[in-house]
């Protein structure tokens, strides 16, 4: 299993009339990648940002950037992600039925290729997939609007972290994470952490700091499950 512990803000949670500041904040302050998360209003009840957001994003982004794709279909998008400077792109299992190409396609546009779970779909199938996976994204709620309640998936992660064994792909969990549900996730064998309100509640771009306290918070509990396990 990857050794660090990464934390990775969503800015579903930050200002959006200042999202390139946001993103210089929430690095600062020590976040280790930036999550993007793309909505269609088709896939999911949600409408955000396309590859125009993300392009202007890339100025201020420093570290890598994770770019969640609430969408269907996914093909015709990769080439515009690529080109906005996704360095990750991940694509759910369930927006197509081609994952295997759309996975071939996005590494062979040059971004690490990530494959997103619903909470309602298991892991049958998935280890066919796992030579062409960088990163696996267990949602631990129904994808669409952040701010919702955790959903346990704990014996799906792992499942998966057992499925992997010893490659080099990274478990991460998007959904309702904050201090008191990252020990168990972290546990199970998850090591990318993305959170939205849990990060960005209490400060702003005027008043960082408290970016900075939650951040650090939400790795010390992942980081003291990680030694006890």
């Amino acid at each position: 299993m990857p050794n660090q512990i990464k934390i990775a803000p969503s800015i579903l949670a930050a200002d959006f009339a200042n999202f390139g500041a946001e993103c210089r904040a929430i690095e600062d302050q020590g976040a280790d990648w930036v999550h993007i998360d793309v909505m269609d209003g088709h896939f999911v009840p949600n409408l955000t940002f396309g590859p125009a957001t993300v392009k202007a994003l890339r100025a201020h982004v420093k570290t890598v950037m994770d770019v969640h794709l609430m969408i269907t279909p996914v093909d015709p998008y990769i080439e515009a992600f690529a080109e906005a400077g996704a360095d990750i792109l991940t694509a759910h299992v369930e927006a197509g039925p081609h994952i295997h190409r759309t996975l071939q396609a996005i590494r062979g546009a040059g971004m690490k290729a990530g494959l997103a779970l619903n909470p309602g779909t298991g892991i049958d199938g998935v280890e066919t997939l796992l030579d062409l996976t960088d990163l696996i994204c267990v949602m631990t709620v129904n994808p669409g609007f952040g701010g919702q309640k955790f959903i346990d998936m704990t014996a799906k992660i792992r499942g998966l972290r057992q499925m992997i064994g010893d490659r080099p792909i990274h478990i991460e969990i998007d959904g309702g994470v904050d201090p008191s549900t990252a020990p168990s996730v972290v546990e199970a064998g998850a090591d990318v952490l993305v959170a939205g309100s849990a990060v960005f509640k209490g400060g702003s771009v005027d008043n960082p700091a408290p970016y900075g306290q939650n951040i650090a918070a939400i790795r010390a509990a992942a980081e003291g499950a990680r030694r006890a396990a």
